[in-house]
């Protein structure tokens, strides 16, 4: 019998052993983050004024990302203040859509350029865009806790301001280069998390059965089956139970009306109290919504203690959770932690063990060392088209119809998809489609679309116009359902959310509602209508569609489509005539008569070439010069070469040529015979007071170049078409040509013959 209990014991010991490895394994060289993706750009060229834009996903089981940039410019932080917009060179990052210098001051305020290590800080959550100026190496690293996995993007830019999208005759500026490498590492199994994968985690799998978990909505589901799942952690067993569809029914007022409430209750509950936390530690969850949900419940039960310390439980949307950065919290130990209108996505949660009778106390008491408790979570979700708080409201899904010969890839508009609308035409009769509750004052109507992929560089433009006063208010949120307290954006005949640079709400009126949304999320949309419960007579259209351009740029500008660095997403741009500029080329940067001023200018300081093709016409080589210039001119334009090295050349063929035909038109000497005869010329042969003010006047002309700018270009191209012409003249000026020994040139006669034969002379 001894060596029997012996042997068992070693079994255990053994067994105990292989656990303590396994978990050991998995916390220590399962632990080490592997490389998961990884994206590069060997070199990115961009010209003045020019940007591009580079596309990176992330995935949900990402620790951490790498990016390192290498420039040919380092900007200091401190020279920031000191550089025209035009100059700043910067690389932006953004979640989920493009970044826009041009619709934001933000972009241009130096203070909002975050330096090297605060990049993409916890502290730094908002919708905007975290810049860094152009530096020569830069290397950041981001962990799952500071941003959230999904799709980013990377926005380079090198020049801002709304002359960005101006249409220019020359473009101002240095091109700049850039490349890029990013290396994004996870964790080697979905039990492990954090930034060095040394944190476990949980799922919990409250969805849908599995012929339901491809759908990205929750019109017409139905749950008719009891689904049990085991899983084992610390000897635990989780039930999932999804309850039956229930049906209630409501009286209301003197009318006796009635409406039945459909919704499925899905509960997920840890039994047997087995789940225990010691102080100070955390247990990490993490639960997918699936389909939109009215809310979701966390409850605390079964503690078994007197005096229960107080359990916190931390939410945190699509991002890891911890103590001073969540979007929720709550004490679940004295009452549920509800969250109403859940977004679709993942949620993590952290919960934590906190003894607030101690910490309020002066009285040392002792530590519990182990508390333990069970969860329990509920999911609800409306079925049948239902939607609201009350799965009262209508709600449809619309379906996405192509445009014929459409300007860019993901033009198109959205109907209803139920049969009443028809989709040759991209707008609907509302009224047929609202929630019809008159014993209440106001109802709500849902509308769900979806963005498609790569269209992030899109906008949704929504208009409702109705025949009589519009009281209709409109909300929208990305990936939930909005309502009064929960939007993303807002707009009525009256007000709108004008507070977000991705939001604009113009040409609205009394009957007339008219807004777009920029670079649209990918992804499920929500519209929410809210109308007044009694529908009436009126008559409104409404109409959604996916767009290019912001109000087809204006009218004063043309919309464009290009494709990301990665291949994998369009985006709409405008370039703008020559007076305009902006995201949509609504800013005026030349009014109409300035630019009539402009024009003059610029072409009447051509006229400046007068003098010196005067002064060619008097020494009679014109005909050579000019000929000549248009060859060199043509060659130096078909040069793949940069601007300034044109300029250049172009001033030095000006002059040489001249010089060249002065001395001698068809005469080409060698370069030997060059370099004396340009030093005979330097001493004996020019007027030295020409030659100043010739080198005076090319001094401003060099000056006006290099103070040209895209604002200021008429004035100073002006002055350099004056200047460069009056230096030439000088130049020519200069040339005592008496001096010159000009051998006189044969002069051609016509030679006086008579062709017709003369007779012969006759003898008589």
């Amino acid at each position: 019998m001894a060596d029997a209990a012996e042997a068992r014991w070693w079994v255990a010991a053994l067994a105990l052993g292989v656990v303590w490895w396994a978990a050991a394994a998995a916390v220590g060289c399962g632990a080490q983050p592997v490389v998961v993706a990884s994206y590069g750009q060997p070199r990115l060229w961009l010209k003045p004024y020019d940007w591009s834009y580079l596309r990176v996903e992330l995935p949900a089981s990402f620790s951490s990302v790498t990016m390192d940039f290498v420039t040919d410019r380092d900007i200091q932080r401190e020279h920031l203040k000191d550089l025209p917009r035009g100059e700043l060179a910067i690389i932006c990052l953004m979640n989920s859509n493009p970044p826009i210098p041009d619709i934001s001051d933000s972009f241009l305020d130096i203070s909002n350029f975050l330096a090297v290590g605060s990049f993409g800080s916890a502290n730094n959550q908002s919708n905007l865009a975290q810049c860094i100026p152009f530096q020569k190496n830069t290397t950041i690293v981001l962990t799952n806790d500071q941003i959230s996995p999904g799709i980013w993007y990377i926005g380079y830019f090198n020049g801002l301001g709304p002359a960005r999208t101006q249409s220019k005759m020359i473009s101002r500026g240095r091109g700049r280069s850039v490349s890029t490498s990013i290396t994004v590492e996870g964790c080697s199994t979905s039990t492990l998390w954090g930034p060095y994968c040394n944190q476990t985690i949980e799922m919990i799998s409250c969805s849908q059965p599995s012929r339901y978990n491809n759908s990205r909505n929750l019109l017409d589901l139905s749950i008719d089956k009891r689904n049990n799942l085991n899983t084992r952690e610390h000897k635990r067993r989780i039930n999932f139970l999804s309850q039956w569809n229930h049906l209630e029914e409501k009286g209301v007022g003197s009318n006796s009306t009635t409406y039945v409430r459909m919704d499925n209750l899905i509960t997920c509950a840890i039994s047997n109290g087995s789940l225990c936390l010691r102080q100070g530690d955390m247990k990490f969850y993490f639960l997918d919504v699936v389909n939109l949900a009215l809310q979701f419940e966390i409850t605390a039960k079964n503690f078994g203690l007197a005096q229960m310390p107080s359990l916190i439980c931390y939410l945190r949307y699509n991002a890891f959770p911890r103590r001073d950065l969540h979007d929720y919290s709550g004490d679940i130990s004295s009452a549920p932690l509800v969250l109403k209108l859940p977004n679709i996505g993942r949620w993590y949660i952290a919960i934590e063990t906190v003894n607030i009778t101690q910490m309020n106390s002066t009285v040392p008491t002792p530590l519990l060392d182990t508390t333990c408790f069970s969860l329990e979570w509920q999911v609800t979700e409306c079925l049948n088209g239902k939607a609201g708080t009350n799965c009262s409201w209508e709600a449809y899904m619309l379906q996405r119809v192509p445009k014929r010969s459409p300007s860019a890839p993901f033009e198109s508009y959205y109907v209803p998809s139920d049969g009443r609308a028809s989709l040759e035409h991209s707008q609907f009769s509302l009224e047929q489609f609202l929630s019809n509750l008159s014993f209440e004052p106001y109802a709500w109507t849902y509308f769900f679309l979806d963005i498609p992929y790569g269209s992030a560089g899109a906008l949704i433009h929504v208009q409702i116009k109705s025949d009589k006063e519009l009281n209709y208010e409109l909300y929208s949120k990305y990936g939930g359902l909005p309502s009064n307290e929960s939007w993303d954006y807002y707009a009525s005949r009256t007000s709108s959310s004008n507070g977000s640079v991705y939001f604009s709400l113009q040409n609205s009126t009394n009957s007339d509602m008219d807004l777009s949304i920029f670079y649209a999320k990918e992804g499920t949309w929500c519209f929410g209508v809210k109308h007044p419960g009694d529908k009436g007579n009126s008559q409104t259209y409404m109409s959604i569609s996916l767009q290019g351009c912001h109000k087809n740029c204006n009218q004063k500008g043309s919309c464009h489509a290009s494709v990301d660095e990665s291949g994998l997403t369009f985006y709409s741009f405008c370039t703008c005539d020559r007076d305009h500029g902006g995201f949509d080329c609504n800013e005026e940067l030349v009014s109409p008569k300035g630019h009539i001023w402009q024009s003059v200018l610029l072409i009447a300081s051509n006229g400046a070439a007068i003098l010196p093709a005067f002064w060619a016409l008097r020494q009679k080589f014109l005909d050579f010069w000019l000929s000549f210039m248009a060859v060199i001119g043509t060659f130096i334009y078909m040069a793949t070469i940069d601007e300034a090295s044109k300029r250049a050349m172009h001033t030095a063929v000006f002059i040489l040529t001249a010089l060249l035909a002065a001395t001698g038109a068809t005469r080409w000497p060698n370069f030997r015979s060059l370099f004396w005869s340009t030093l005979e010329l330097l001493n004996k042969r020019f007027r030295w007071i020409y030659l100043l003010l010739g080198f005076v006047t090319l001094a401003f002309a060099a000056t006006s170049w290099k103070l040209e700018s895209n604002r200021s270009y008429w004035i100073w191209h002006s002055l350099w078409h004056i200047t460069i012409y009056t230096s030439s003249f000088f130049f020519l000026c200069s040339l005592r040509i008496n001096t010159v020994n000009l051998s006189p040139e044969p002069s051609y006669e016509l030679t006086r013959q008579d062709s017709l034969p003369r007779p012969e002379s006759r003898e008589i």
